[in-house]
């Protein structure tokens, strides 16, 4: 884990690391005076495409950071992998869909959680989600 005063970035391969990412995103809500609900939404939405790292794209990184502006701060969320990438993203965005063993809940579960989202993907190549939670909700 890379640590600077307002960014911090997680390699993600495991369960652990998994756990690291949400209880890192909670505490950098914390600290930014973000309502305890908001502090686990956050929590909830990093937990889920985190486990997508692991799941379907063998390995990758969150970068949490505080982005500013107008005045406004947010926490944002990069999320990215070098794995197969989504075939069919507006399909991925459906709930119930899943290619593994899941419920099909987590990037349209994350994107219900957050206020802002964005996802790419290329076959081949990897997968990035890009999230946002602003302070001023």
């Amino acid at each position: 884990m890379t640590d600077s005063p307002e960014s911090i970035r997680i390699p993600i391969t495991t369960d652990a690391d998994i756990v690291l990412a949400r209880q890192s995103g909670r505490d950098m809500a914390e600290q930014m005076d973000c309502s305890a609900t908001d502090a686990t939404l956050l929590a909830t939405a990093i937990s889920e495409v985190a486990r997508n790292i692991v799941t379907h794209g063998g390995g990758g990184e969150v970068v949490l950071r505080v982005v500013d502006a107008e005045g406004e701060r947010a926490i944002e969320v990069v999320a990215s992998d070098r794995g197969p990438g989504i075939a069919d993203l507006s399909r991925a965005m459906q709930d119930g869909y899943s290619t593994g063993n899941g419920l099909g809940l987590g990037l349209p579960g994350a994107r219900r959680l957050m206020d802002e989202f964005e996802v790419t993907s290329e076959v081949g190549v990897g997968t990035t989600v890009v999230m946002r939670m602003w302070r001023s909700r």
